[in-house]
């Protein structure tokens, strides 16, 4: 007779029944793969245990309450991490939803994050922007991330910028409660704060980073040169009007009409 151990009160459990796990593993030659598992189910003899029936632990073939297979998580993230693929491509890949994608890549993501206790040594410099994570709207959330990098590397000229966390939202509050949760040390070590022009992230800064310079980052110095740019060709290109001459950029009236009228004696005194 086929029997288990019952997770709840460790006492013996005799088999059930069987049911069939549907689980997605990596793509074969191209092709998604769906493995139908079979997992025994068991009855616990001892009447006082609160789980009466259970399933047999798969733990090691996927996670519980997962659709994938550990295996391919890891792939889902090499595709993501490593060969730059697109959350979209992947779901392809798999045929699976982007949200169960999604959902893994961020899963793995924090996973990474809290076992790298040292990420956030030797930051003088952090970049703070915000970017749409998602384009499907949830109750209560606006889809998007306020975005935390590390620019050291870039100012010294020894690598690329490192992203340090992805924070839900894009409000001072968001980039408060980051700041606040970070140890005193790296806050007082932080130098310079590069940001967009948005004044929610400026308040957090000058808030939580009292010693910090907040400054404009190039790619917002860049775009707001050039939108103004736009603004003053525009108006030197548009018909004139009445009240601004169509040389004149600054929208400062100049028409004749705004002039002083040449008296006679004006005229007179002309050669």
């Amino acid at each position: 007779m086929v029997s288990a151990a019952a997770p709840g009160c460790g006492g013996e459990g005799r088999y059930r029944d069987t049911v069939i796990r549907s689980v997605t593993d990596v793509p074969v030659v191209g092709h998604p793969l769906r493995l139908r598992v079979r997992v025994p189910r068991y009855r616990c003899v001892n009447t006082a245990c609160e789980r009466e029936v259970f399933a047999h632990n798969t733990s090691r073939l996927a996670r519980p309450g997962w659709s994938t297979t550990r295996r391919c998580a890891r792939y889902i993230c090499r595709r993501l991490m490593i060969d730059r693929a697109t959350v979209t491509a992947v779901t392809r890949e798999l045929g699976l939803s982007w949200d169960t994608v999604n959902t893994i890549a961020l899963d793995a993501t924090q996973a990474i994050v809290a076992n790298d206790t040292g990420r956030l040594d030797g930051v003088r410099v952090i970049g703070v922007d915000e970017h749409r994570w998602s384009h499907t709207r949830r109750p209560g959330e606006d889809g998007y991330v306020t975005v935390i990098i590390d620019l050291t590397p870039v100012l010294d000229g020894t690598g690329r910028a490192r992203l340090l966390d992805l924070v839900p939202g894009r409000s001072a509050a968001a980039l408060k409660s980051w700041l606040t949760d970070q140890s005193r040390a790296f806050r007082d070590r932080v130098e310079v704060v590069a940001m967009d022009g948005f004044g929610g992230y400026k308040t957090a800064a000058v808030e939580q980073l009292a010693e910090a310079t907040a400054v404009m980052d190039p790619f917002h110095v860049v775009a707001l040169a050039g939108a103004k740019l736009d603004q003053c060709r525009q108006r030197i290109q548009q018909p004139p009007t009445r009240t601004t001459s169509p040389s004149n950029c600054a929208g400062v009236s100049t028409n004749a009409s705004s002039l002083p009228t040449p008296t006679p004696t004006d005229a007179a005194a002309r050669p």
